[in-house]
């Protein structure tokens, strides 16, 4: 992601006001600590854009595009993240518990340090030279049959 390429910064409001109207691409938007819990997000591209230190807990991100993605230590507790296009995404220091990332495409995401604990799901995800050194997790964190965190660095 270069500079250039970043939009202003996106409020919250004003990105919940366009998704109603029918707006879904977002791509290269800047939401650097945006407060969006508990919001209906299906289906939303946001390619390259910066979402660090977000709140998006419990917010509903079915089906979306977040290839490139900043969510380095966002809050994404029990998100939906469910079928959602996370290649090269950075997760890196985000909160994942109990979050849904079944059927999502983790390719070379970062997930260094992140917090898989409490039940965060990656059953039948694509994590084809993802990251996960550091990450934590416990037994209750479901992963892709054949995972081994050991050898992954958790």
């Amino acid at each position: 992601m270069t500079t250039a390429s970043i939009k202003p910064l996106l409020n919250a409001k004003q990105l919940l006001q366009a998704y109603a109207s029918g707006q879904r691409d977002f791509s290269g938007s800047n939401l650097s600590g945006a407060q969006l819990s508990g919001v209906n997000l299906k289906g939303i591209i946001l390619r390259d854009a910066n979402l660090s230190g977000a709140d998006l807990r419990e917010s509903d991100l079915s089906g979306a595009d977040l290839t490139g993605a900043d969510l380095r230590g966002a809050k994404l507790r029990r998100v939906n993240l469910i079928g959602a296009k996370l290649v090269k995404a950075d997760f890196r220091g985000a909160n994942l518990y109990r979050a849904k990332l079944l059927r999502s495409d983790l390719t070379e995401a970062e997930l260094n340090r992140a917090d898989l604990r409490i039940g965060a799901d990656l059953r039948e995800a694509i994590i084809t030279n993802t990251h996960f050194r550091g990450a934590l997790y416990d037994e209750y964190t479901k992963f892709p049959d054949g995972f081994n965190p050991a050898e992954m660095g958790m």
